[in-house]
């Protein structure tokens, strides 16, 4: 194997008492490969000292007196035993200068590793191990002998004694021994697993307003049970998840409780109880959508959020009319076991869309149960009255509702997913009190997510729907419970809701919503750098007169371009469309302005 070395060169910044910067540091490694020379490099802190503002001799002598440990370091991680360092400053051996003694100008320093021979695994044992370990396939006689992967092996078997319930397991003993005349290392680990645990008392501190058996009854901890790390962290995600604690930390006691408990200790911050907000979306066809809200954290004092909110849409579009709505609701954390919620909705609005006009006053009880950590499934009943004004007439009618809904969470991250998918299934029942007809509404919508390059670069992302409305026809279905294809949600380019079913009635044509559809959506996301990337999207989508998806009925479609700017709430959306079809065919553009990734 070659020679290698890498030098560095810095600029001498001159002061008025001496001049401290290093002209040259090298680093040389006979027969050190690409990883071991990497490994030597990022160890190495006087290669990186000079980036300092106004380094002193005494702080590069420093840094080369701490490289001798650095580098041994990085030889063991890459299993050299054998290995001897020389760091010479200005000629000299930096072991053999004194921290206060340093010359008064550094002119170089020389690094010289040479590695010795690779050592391989002799023994690899770590012991007694829970039932289920799995240690890494680096750790076994013949291996190299990576000092990471000892570490490793003594962490793998930890962790499987602590998901087990013993939660004081420790590193008993270990023994580390080279065999330098046959290049071999023996590595005995042993492990004292202690007592298996259950979960003691939790003790909470910190918290003001948000009552103490609110917070045990939100956590969820088993008390009883045996100790387990997920129970833990999800008693504190449960927590967190209530919106009423800045933070939550829960840590165990460092003594075994009586009857071989585990006391754990929750500590709180609160958030404050209020907050406002606004937000502003745009669409050259949906036009400006204000919203805003205000919320309490904290209604009742046990972590219930009570929200208002209220927007106004369709402001300068095109899409029929201007919309309103003004809704509160009420969220109890915990309503019925720790991973079930109530909520409690009232909404009262107006849609002013280009084929009706409704009014409409909803609510709605509905309890969500996080199943695992992925499902959640809500169920829930309803009531509501409406008028609504069409081309086929006006009509009032009063439903009774059953909204069912299960959610398939895989995403590693709900505002701009690189990886993992999502399946939402929703399903309504609904009941004619009152003028319509009784049915149903069902919708599915899934996505998958995959992206590959470097740092994940490259992003595919794809997205398929599917809507049916059975037991009543267009006529008779609510007008918003029907499909429609145009505009951000379904098909961008297109016009707004531009699709439909078309109808004779008493020899006129009047357009509806379908009762079926079926999309597709694809795009294609780049990263330019870290916080820009550019996307190219195609949108499908498909209105039927049937129940059953992509029958008797057409279709739509749209391409674009879009550029999203990361931020801590999500990237910024900016998406240009233009129809993929039809008589408008690349001859129209449509924009679209909002947070968070289209889908």
């Amino acid at each position: 194997m070659k020679l290698k070395q890498i030098s560095w060169t810095a600029v001498l910044l001159l002061s008025t008492a001496t001049v401290a910067a290093a002209q040259e540091v090298t680093i040389d490694a006979p027969g050190a490969d690409d990883t071991l020379m990497g490994l030597l490099q990022d160890a190495s802190l006087s290669r990186s000292i000079g980036d300092e503002t106004d380094p002193q001799p005494q702080d590069y002598v420093a840094a080369a007196r701490a490289d001798y440990r650095r580098l041994l370091t990085a030889l063991y991680a890459a299993g050299y035993y054998s290995g001897t360092i020389s760091i010479k400053v200005n000629g000299n051996e930096a072991a053999a200068i004194a921290p206060l003694a340093a010359p008064d100008r550094i002119d170089t320093i020389a690094i010289l590793v040479n590695p010795g021979p690779l050592f391989a695994f002799g023994r690899a044992e770590v012991a007694p191990l829970a039932p289920g370990t799995k240690l890494p396939d680096g750790f076994a006689p013949g291996k190299d002998a990576r000092a990471d992967v000892i570490r490793q092996a003594a962490g793998a078997a930890r962790t499987t004694w602590r998901d087990q319930g013993y939660a004081k397991v420790t590193v008993a003993n270990q023994q580390i021994v080279a065999r330098h005349t046959e290049n071999l290392l023996d590595a005995t680990v042993t492990i004292a697993p202690g007592p298996q645990l259950s979960f003691g008392p939790l003790t909470v501190t910190g918290n003001e307003k948000v009552r103490t058996s609110a917070i045990n009854r939100i956590a969820g901890l088993p008390t009883g049970q045996i100790y387990s790390p997920d129970d833990l962290t999800k008693a504190a995600q449960r927590l967190r998840e209530t919106g009423a604690f800045d933070s939550v930390s829960l840590t165990e006691a460092e003594e075994v409780g009586p009857g071989n408990t585990l006391p754990i200790t929750a500590t709180i911050a609160e958030s404050k109880p209020r907050r406002i907000g606004a937000g502003v979306e745009y669409s050259t066809v949906e036009g400006v959508r204000l919203s805003s809200y205000w919320m309490h954290r904290n209604i009742f004092g046990g972590a219930e959020n009570l929200r208002f909110d209220a927007a106004v849409a369709g402001l300068g579009g095109g899409t029929g009319g201007i919309d309103y709505s003004l809704g509160t609701a009420l969220r109890i954390p915990a309503i019925y076991g720790a991973d079930t919620d109530l909520t409690a909705t009232a909404e009262i609005s107006r849609e002013d869309e280009p084929d009706y006009l409704i009014d409409k006053f909803s609510t709605e009880v509905l309890v969500t149960r996080q199943l695992t950590d992925a499902l959640e499934v809500q169920v829930g009943v309803g009531l509501l009255t409406a008028k609504e004004v069409t081309d086929l007439g006006t009509r009032n009618y009063t439903l009774l509702t059953a909204p069912l809904a299960a959610t398939y969470d895989k995403r590693d991250s709900d505002t701009n997913a690189k990886k993992g998918y999502y399946i939402d299934v929703e399903a309504t029942p609904f009941l004619a009190l009152a003028g319509g007809s009784s049915g149903a509404r069902g919708y599915l919508d899934g996505r998958v997510y995959y992206s590959f390059g470097t740092d994940d670069r490259f992003t595919v992302a794809a997205r398929g729907q599917l809507g049916t409305v059975i037991g009543a026809d267009e006529t008779d279905a609510p007008a918003d419970y029907l499909f429609y294809a145009g505009g951000s949600g379904t098909v961008r380019g297109q016009g707004y809701k531009s699709l439909g079913v078309d109808r004779l009635v008493n020899g006129e044509v009047v357009t509806t919503g379908g009762t079926s559809y079926a999309g597709a959506q694809i795009e294609a996301r780049v990263g330019i750098t870290k916080a820009i990337s550019v996307v190219g999207f195609y949108d499908y989508g498909y209105v039927g007169s049937s129940p059953t998806p992509l029958v008797d009925g057409t279709y739509q479609d749209g391409v674009g371009l879009g550029v999203r700017y990361n931020t801590a709430i999500g990237p910024i959306r900016l998406d240009v469309g233009t129809p993929a079809s039809g008589d408008n065919q690349f001859k129209s553009v449509e924009v679209y302005i909002g947070i968070g990734q289209a889908f």
